[in-house]
């Protein structure tokens, strides 16, 4: 006590004070006689008659709380016995705010402290927390339950407490290092921990050499948990993840289950020093925790798999899909002041953790590795067990590395948004003149404003010269500059953002441009850069500055693209495209597109693995014959029925690495009874991977009754409760009329829907898949006006990212959907030659 009081004010949620009293040292016991709950700011006040003088003392609390179903606080998760029987285990997820409802406490980031922790529980169960056991005794009441003692946990914040109690075997190895790790699987099933034992054995010394500061508990446990609304949770020495995020079963798990979970582990892990050791001053600085683990996840990834090619990956999956939102009017910066417990939830997003991601790949390369993780070194050293802001981290980095990371990084995370480089070029003899000016990217197209926001950009310019390396680098940190290149001749090209690594987007002179795109067709560009040069058009052309029949030309020109995280980008703008258009009546003209743009790679590819072909062959077989499949390719709809008959009836299982395309295309041109086999095939799945997967492509399913049948399927107990939301985002995201009937099962459902998921992350997304595909004016109004009556206050500032989607949809339609269809109608009458 700092000074006399006669109240403590903590919080509590969802939880019943019985008694409480308070014992200053060395002195008489003050009894509570009154407990005020402020329930909106889910605080309790304890009132005491006499004043509470200052000096230590202990806080005693009698209490009861409630293992409840929403898959926050101290939960209950539902699982079945191999023998069929329903049981429950009690786990916890804290993050942000919600130990309060496991036990009254200061539940803020910085408050931290060490925890004593004992579990009384039923003897033939298993009961672990963050730190290792210490005893274990018969509880004197009751000689089926024991009490579970274990040791005492470094200092630490309150939302990285965990326990857990179920039914669960393991399997278990030393680092190098001499930790012991563990993986806990449901029962039966510890052959699937394997993969991700390896993983984190070999992860963990390399953190520790990164970092250069040791793991600071003696264990670590990675546990698999049924009912888990996020991918996975860093608690300290205890994570927890959905079993999809841990558990690979050698036969039965595709390849990019194992990428998967490869970087889930990774990203976890970095946690147990970025954020658990060294914790975010307050929820504000959050990114920093995700966008760096975000980060590292994939350096740890490419440490253990350099097969795996994953940096290319990173750019497709969190970089352009960073841009994409930031590109928006309510986007935000990575930095964002949050007050009440709601808004925290709101900003586990995409900005936060993938444009957080790309800025640090972005200040990884302007620093350099050496001095970057130096900076490291001196940060999590002087603040370990403590808490720290963002301004910390550049302080150390900048003492690493001399350059102003401050004021550079300050544009990237304290405004929302990122610059378009215009660029154009002129030769003078032997040299080559740029002219660079920025603007601010908009969705809706240039920017119209008073004073446009400015960056500091690092910036990188590769010539074909050497395509793989800078040829300069420069810091553009004012609206326009000019730029000379010595020695550039005449027939080179000139090109921006070496790797995209830069958080921005290019847009070239049609000269310049003129000169890259043979390098997409010959393969002179490297991949990330062919990806990205395809990705800034698309983007480009969704914005109206220029045309989408350009960017149709350019994605013809990939022809021969073996690598498959640039098909993988192509094919999710395509798909962005074919939702679209699907608003039209010549939706089967952009399929005909589709099927000409794929498959060549197709026929190249086959159905069946080579010798020597490796993770990303598979990746790119899956993605390509799912493309083809769905677009209605003859041969590959032949094929993927002849193969499905084969695998139902048990002549021929399925490679896991099949099965998402073969599903999805014989849904997609299939029947009811079609889709009771696949419904069939969900319930006999014994791994909760293959669950999900055909869960995923449901929403394939054409006609209106069974679309309800999915729907329907979607909130039945044959779903697990997380999983609902991708059933209905499939639905969604299938055809145009699943579309609607989505939407308005989401209207109808929506009380069950809301109080399943309230305040978690899960509602954004259940809303964003359901709506971002409509592109009619009215429906952004429609969407608007429900949510106005139906509030769902951690996902306001999702309904307005998917209103204004909506509206940007309608006005690309209205503007390119002509030319489009008169480039595919023209390509039909005289098809390009290869």
């Amino acid at each position: 006590v700092r000074q006399a009081t006669n109240q403590i004010v903590m919080n509590c949620a969802d939880i019943d004070i019985i008694t409480a009293s308070y014992v200053p040292e060395g002195d008489e016991e003050i009894h509570a006689t009154g407990f005020n709950y402020q329930n909106e700011d889910e605080k309790v006040t304890l009132s005491f008659p006499s004043t509470l003088q200052p000096g230590t003392g202990t806080l005693k609390i009698d209490f009861v709380g409630e293992l409840n179903d929403k898959m926050k606080g101290f939960y209950r998760s539902k699982y079945t016995t191999p023998s069929g029987e329903v049981r429950y285990a009690a786990v916890t997820q804290f993050e942000a705010t919600d130990a309060r409802r496991a036990f009254p406490c200061w539940d803020e980031p910085a408050i931290k402290a060490t925890f004593d922790i004992s579990l009384v529980v039923p003897k033939d169960r298993v009961a672990l927390s963050n730190m290792n056991v210490i005893d274990r005794k018969p509880y004197p009441d009751d000689e089926n339950v024991v009490e579970v003692k274990f040791a005492r946990t470094p200092v630490m914040s309150t939302y990285l407490v965990a326990f857990v109690v179920g039914e669960y075997d393991f399997v278990e190895t030393r680092s190098k290092d001499g930790v012991c790790v563990r993986v806990y699987t449901p029962v039966g099933k510890a052959e699937q921990g394997k993969f991700a034992l390896e993983v984190a054995a070999k992860t963990l010394p390399f953190y520790k050499d990164y970092f250069n500061v040791p793991y600071p508990l003696p264990k670590i446990d990675l546990i698999a948990i049924a009912d888990f609304a996020a991918g996975a949770m860093e608690n300290w020495g205890l994570v927890t993840y959905r079993e999809t995020a841990l558990l690979i079963d050698p036969k039965n798990s595709c390849s990019s289950s194992r990428q998967w979970v490869a970087l889930v582990v990774g990203h976890e892990l970095a946690h147990q020093w970025f954020g658990n050791l060294v914790t975010m001053e307050w929820w504000t600085h959050l990114w920093l925790n995700e966008g760096f683990a975000s980060w590292i996840e994939y350096l740890c990834v490419d440490h253990c798999f350099p097969e795996y090619d994953i940096w290319t990956q990173f750019v497709s999956a969190d970089y352009t899909r960073a841009q994409e939102l930031d590109a928006l009017d309510n986007s935000h910066p990575i930095e964002v002041s949050v007050g009440h417990p709601s808004e925290v939830d709101e900003i586990f997003d995409a900005i936060s953790y993938s444009k957080g991601a790309s800025v640090i790949r972005m200040l990884h390369d302007y620093i350099g590795d050496k001095d970057f993780k130096k900076g490291m070194n001196m940060y999590l050293t002087k603040f370990q067990q403590k808490n720290a802001a963002t301004e910390d981290l550049w302080e150390s980095l900048e003492n690493a590395s001399g350059k102003p990371i401050a004021a550079v990084m300050n544009t990237w995370t304290k405004q929302m948004g990122f610059p378009l480089i215009y660029v154009e070029a002129e030769q003078i003899e032997d040299d080559r003149l740029l002219r660079l000016s920025q603007r601010k990217f908009c969705a809706s197209g240039p920017y119209v404003g008073e004073d446009c926001p400015q960056w500091m950009v690092p910036i990188t310019i590769s010539t074909s010269e050497d395509s793989s390396h800078a040829k300069m680098k420069i810091l553009m940190d004012k609206p326009e500059m000019n730029v000379v290149l010595k020695d550039v001749k005449p027939d080179q090209w000139v090109k921006l953002n070496l790797g995209t690594v830069g958080f921005y987007r290019t847009q070239y002179s049609s000269a310049m441009l003129e000169s890259l795109l043979p390098g997409i067709r010959d393969l002179s560009l490297p991949p990330v850069d062919r990806l990205g040069l395809q990705n800034d058009l698309f983007s480009l052309a969704r914005a109206g500055i220029i045309s989408t029949v350009e960017v149709l030309k350019v994605m013809e020109a990939f022809v021969n693209e073996p690598n498959y995280t640039v098909w993988s980008d192509l094919s999710c703008n395509l798909g962005i495209l074919s939702t679209l258009l699907s608003h039209t009546d010549f939706y089967e003209e952009i399929q005909e597109f589709v099927k000409d743009v794929f498959s060549p790679i197709g026929e190249r590819l086959g159905w069946d693995p080579k010798p020597g072909e490796g993770h990303l062959d598979a990746l790119l077989r899956g993605l390509v014959l799912g493309k083809l499949g769905k677009a209605g390719h003859k041969a590959t709809l032949e094929e993927a029925r002849r193969r499905f008959k084969d695998h139902v009836e048990g002549k021929q299982i399925l490679s896991a690495d099949l099965r998402s395309p073969v599903y999805l295309t014989v849904l997609k041109h299939g029947d009811g009874t079609t889709l009771d086999i696949m419904l069939k095939l969900h319930k006999q799945a014994d791994m909760q991977e293959e669950k999900n997967r055909i869960e995923r492509v449901l929403g394939a399913t054409l006609s209106p009754e069974l679309i309800q049948k999915v729907l329907t399927f979607a909130l039945s107990e044959e779903v697990r409760p997380q999983d609902t939301v991708s059933v209905i985002g499939g639905v969604a995201g299938g055809s145009k009329h699943g579309r609607k009937a989505a939407w308005k099962f989401i209207k109808d459902n929506w009380e069950e829907l809301y109080n399943r998921y309230q305040g978690g992350f899960l509602i954004s997304r259940l809303i964003k898949l359901s709506v971002e595909g409509f592109a009619v004016d009215k429906m952004a109004g429609e969407v608007k006006a429900f949510f106005e009556s139906h509030p769902a206050p951690s996902a306001e500032r999702t309904i307005q990212q998917c209103c204004e989607n909506i509206l940007l949809n309608a006005a690309w339609l209205k503007r390119d959907a002509e030319s489009i269809h008169q480039y595919l109608l023209q390509r039909k009458a005289s098809p390009p030659t290869a």
